[in-house]
């Protein structure tokens, strides 16, 4: 029942009354003291006591850790099995040898000890408290009668103009962009360990010129995307200038593009995709990615599962329940075919598969009254034939999790840094974001490959091409 409020009601009841307050509340009359005992009603009933369903900082569609349930498990016994192979470091360079006088003592009873018996051998990894390295370069100039000017050899140690070498600007972007840390603290580390004076303003600066380089790697992400095969995709909430933008991951199992967009619907999708997809698009349910024109689509389960145990906890109706129950099966019947397929001849795989299907279909038909039976109902029908798309080709996960895994260190870089204070740092953001993840994704080592991409690019002028995948060695 919707609570009608009093024409006339000037105290506040979202905090507790003094008497004063509450004998103003009494001469009111009947109809304040009646809302006022409905409100109060209303506010015990509520799960969390009328508080705030997540804290300030927790997104909408997660539980705020306090809330969250106590989950026993049995827990398994940590490490490998009995008789697994070890899985240690292997043992280090040695670099420098140490030669240790024998004990003439026990350091134990302070018995006189004769010569050692053995000798054993300990490798002790550190690292030293290093200074940065300046080097001077005398370059030659030389007039060049043609050009009317002076020339001189490409150094291609730093880019034109930098006091600062590949290296570390390479390094303070992996550290930020590929890890997240944030600016202050990369200068405190630069600063602290590495004795290297460097402002942020600076820093930034750099930054900013190395993602106008790298622009063009960034662009051929976004073409290797739109044209593979089995394309990701998630968002999460972003801030520019105090603004609320979203930032995009589009990744492959080869490429993850980052896209920073003031909108989190069809506009940000439709400037990216230009053309039909010509494959198959892995989402949540969010409606925004249904302007995307695919050649299929499939949609994450573990959301739906998820949306079907967050109303079991607050719709105890039997009819939810049935209707859930039934979801749940069908989903999980599914899941189980596909482990199946190599188990399986294609016929009985295809016979298995049509009456799954079917079975689905004919579900969705079904006149439900729960609201939530309803409202569940309407988006199957409007996502059926991306429910099952991961039972027709066996490249297609029925989960999202690779986005969302992407998009993660994102989701952490935001907590840490507070996101881009400028359009044009949201730009570099999206450009080496991109670089960086992609790089990693193909077996690169990302700052030696920025590192050797950025020495090409001052000998030539042009960045070399993208990086293809590392192919990994058969056993």
């Amino acid at each position: 029942m919707r609570l009608k409020r009093p024409s006339t009601f000037p105290i506040d009841l979202s905090r507790p009354l003094t008497q004063e307050e509450a004998q103003a509340l009494y001469r009111l009359g009947e109809e304040a003291v009646i809302f006022a005992l409905l409100m109060l009603s209303a506010k015990l009933a509520s799960p969390n006591g009328g508080e705030s369903s997540s804290a300030p900082n927790t997104p909408s569609g997660m539980i705020p850790a306090y809330q969250k349930k106590n989950v026993h498990r049995r827990r398994k016994k940590p490490g490998a099995k009995q008789g697994h192979e070890g899985n240690g470091r292997s043992y280090p360079e040695i670099t420098t040898t140490t030669t240790h006088p024998p004990l003439e003592t026990c350091p134990y009873c302070g018995t006189p000890l004769n010569k050692p018996v053995e000798t054993r051998t300990r490798a002790i990894e550190h690292i030293k408290e290093s200074t940065p390295e300046v080097t001077e370069h005398h370059i030659p100039r030389s007039w060049c009668p043609t050009c009317r000017r002076l020339v001189e050899p490409a150094i291609p140690d730093a880019l034109p103009g930098s006091r600062f070498g590949h290296r570390l600007i390479a390094l303070t972007m992996w550290l930020h962009f590929g890890l997240g840390i944030t600016i202050s603290q990369i200068i405190e580390v630069l600063t602290r360990h590495l004795q290297c004076v460097i402002t942020a303003g600076g820093l930034v600066k750099k930054w900013h010129q190395v993602a106008a380089i790298f622009y063009a790697w960034y662009e051929e992400i976004g073409q290797e995307v739109k044209q593979s095969g089995v394309l990701h995709a998630d968002e999460t909430g972003w801030r520019v200038s105090g603004q609320t933008f979203w930032l995009w991951c589009l990744t492959t199992t080869r490429a993850t593009y980052s896209m920073i967009h003031k909108s989190r619907g069809s506009p940000a999708l439709s400037s990216f995709f230009t053309d039909i997809f010509k494959g198959t698009l892995v989402t949540d349910f969010w409606a925004a990615y249904n302007v995307v024109i695919a050649a299929a689509r499939q949609a994450c389960l573990p959301h739906l599962f998820r949306e079907l145990s967050k109303v079991d906890d607050r719709n105890p109706s039997a009819e939810w329940q049935e209707f859930a129950r039934a979801v749940k099966r069908l989903l999980k019947a599914g899941i189980r075919l596909a482990g199946q397929r190599q188990q399986l001849s294609p016929e009985e795989f295809a016979q298995k598969r049509t009456h799954i299907k079917t079975q689905f279909d004919t579900f969705l038909e079904r006149d439900w009254l729960d609201a939530d039976a309803q409202r569940l109902q309407l988006r199957l029908m409007r996502f059926n034939e991306a429910i099952f798309t991961f039972l027709d080709h066996p490249d297609i996960p029925y989960t999202n999790n690779h986005a969302e895994q992407e998009i993660r260190p994102a989701v952490i870089m935001r907590k840490n840094s507070q996101c881009n204070r400028s359009d044009l740092g949201a730009e570099t953001q999206a450009v080496l974001m991109s670089v960086y993840r992609t790089l990693r994704l193909r077996g690169h080592d990302p700052l030696k490959t920025i590192i050797e991409a950025l020495r090409t690019y001052v000998i030539i002028g042009l960045l070399p091409p993208l990086p293809p995948p590392v192919l990994q060695k058969c056993e």
